[in-house]
Order: structure tokens, then C-alpha cells, then sequence
């Protein structure tokens, strides 16, 4: 069922844990050759021992996606060890959760820079390069069902996504031309480092059970839509904010 992403090179950002890295491992198995990006640079390694591992490439890049000074070295670094990157996922986020009149200019500027503007400018300086080359190429941002509805305690997060679902639109239409695809797919609960004391809490199993299917998703549950935005078969999608969701957001 995999496509063959052979003679692709894709980064993944927040690779370091979570869906991030079971991204690049998705992306190596299909045939990219993967740059993996984050701040934990033993978590990093990780990553590319497993997929070398398991037969792939990869590279690790030490890269914070909110200190715009760090991303044109880190894409200088991964086109001149693996190529053009022609699949960007741009995957890293954070939460800062709880009522909004307990929280701070800085918690709002961490959140929207993270989530929002630091994938702005990854999307920005990748797309540059492919115009620049007349390339084609694959932008995914891991957005969230908090794009479109509120989700409680989260007003930031859902902010900032909703932020990236728009920005998303707005991308694909300016690069349509160049045949630069940009979307967007947007998540319902899985258990991650954000929030698995939550679901290990009564009020968050309380959650699960009013879901559809009273259950959380499976980072696998993402993989078909991943693979299709990152493939050939995706060359007439662009501008889309796709739910993958278990019926959540119903």
C-alpha cells in the first residue's frame, strides 16, 4: 500500500517523539530519503539509527523552528547531504493549555511560534527553492480538528491551528502556479506527549467515551492521507484541510 517515494527527499519537523517521528519513519519506509528536525539532539539520533536500521536514510538536524535564523543553514545542510527537499511536513507543535485569562503575551507568542509562524517560514524558504529550480513539491501541515472548533482549555493552540488551516489555503493558491501543493491535515485526539496525562486522567477517559467510537486515534490512522499528500497521487490536491478524525469532530 505504500507509494514509492524513491528519489524524494522530505523534512519532518518535531521529529524528535510523537507523530514526528513515526512521520519520518512512514516517509523512509515509502523510499524518501528523510531529514529529520527538532531540539533534542539524543532523540534525533534515535530516529536515524531506526531507520538506517531498517535499510533507510536519513538525516538529523538540530533545528528550533521559532529562531528564523536556524533554517536556512539547516536547508543548506540537508540539500547539500541529501538533496533537494521536494516533501516538506511540517509537524512541529505545542500546547500551552488552561484558561486564557491565566496566560501571557509569552505564552501566546511561544504557541504562535511554534505552531504557526515557524511553519510559515519553513513552507516559505522550501517553496523559494523549488520556484527558483522549477520543481515540483509536497508542503503537509500537521494542522488539528482545533482548526475548526474549539477545543476547551486549548484557545491558543486551536488559535494557532486555525492559523495554519488558513495559511495553508492561502499558500497553495500563490504557489499553484508552480505546482507547489500546500495542505493541510488536521488530526482528532491522539495520545501524545501533550496530552497523555490527560487521557490517563477520569475526565479525559470520560472524553474518549463520548467519542463515536470511544476510542483515540493511532498514529497509523494518518498514514494513507500522509503518504497520499507526499505522492504523485496527490497532484491535483492543493488547498485542502483534510480531518482525519474518527468521527470526532461530529
Amino acid at each position: 500500500m505504500y507509494p514509492d517515494l524513491s528519489g524524494s527527499v522530505a523534512l519532518v519537523t518535531g521529529a524528535t517523539s510523537g507523530l514526528g517521528r513515526h512521520f519520518a519513519l512512514v516517509l523512509a519506509k515509502a523510499g524518501a530519503k528523510v531529514a529529520v528536525a527538532g531540539r533534542r539532539v539524543d532523540q534525533l539520533g534515535s530516529v536515524r539509527d531506526e531507520i538506517a536500521a531498517a535499510g533507510g536514510v536519513c538525516l538529523p538536524l538540530v533545528l528550533d523552528v521559532t529562531d528564523a535564523a536556524d533554517i536556512v543553514p539547516a536547508l543548506d545542510r540537508a540539500e547539500v547531504e541529501l538533496g533537494d527537499i521536494d516533501i516538506l511536513v511540517n509537524n512541529a507543535g505545542m500546547s500551552v493549555n488552561g484558561q486564557v485569562v491565566n496566560q501571557t503575551a509569552s505564552d501566546f507568542d511561544t504557541v504562535i511560534g511554534t505552531n504557526l509562524r515557524g511553519p510559515f517560514l519553513l513552507a516559505s524558504e522550501v517553496a523559494r527553492r523549488l520556484i527558483a529550480k522549477r520543481k515540483p513539491g509536497r508542503i503537509v501541515n500537521i494542522a488539528s480538528i482545533g482548526s475548526f472548533r474549539v477545543l476547551p482549555g486549548s484557545a491558543l493552540y486551536c488559535i494557532s491551528k486555525a492559523g495554519l488551516a488558513m495559511m495553508t489555503q492561502a499558500l497553495a493558491r500563490e504557489w499553484a502556479r508552480y505546482d507547489v501543493n500546500v495542505n493541510a491535515i488536521c488530526p482528532g485526539y491522539i495520545e501524545t506527549e501533550l496530552n497523555s496525562e490527560w487521557f490517563r486522567h477520569e475526565k479525559g477517559q470520560e472524553q474518549v467515551r463520548g467519542f463515536p467510537r470511544r476510542k483515540l486515534m493511532q498514529p497509523e490512522d494518518l498514514d494513507g492521507t500522509l503518504l497520499l499528500l507526499c505522492s504523485e497521487a496527490s497532484k491535483a490536491i492543493t488547498g485542502s484541510v483534510i480531518s482525519v478524525d474518527e468521527g470526532q469532530s461530529l
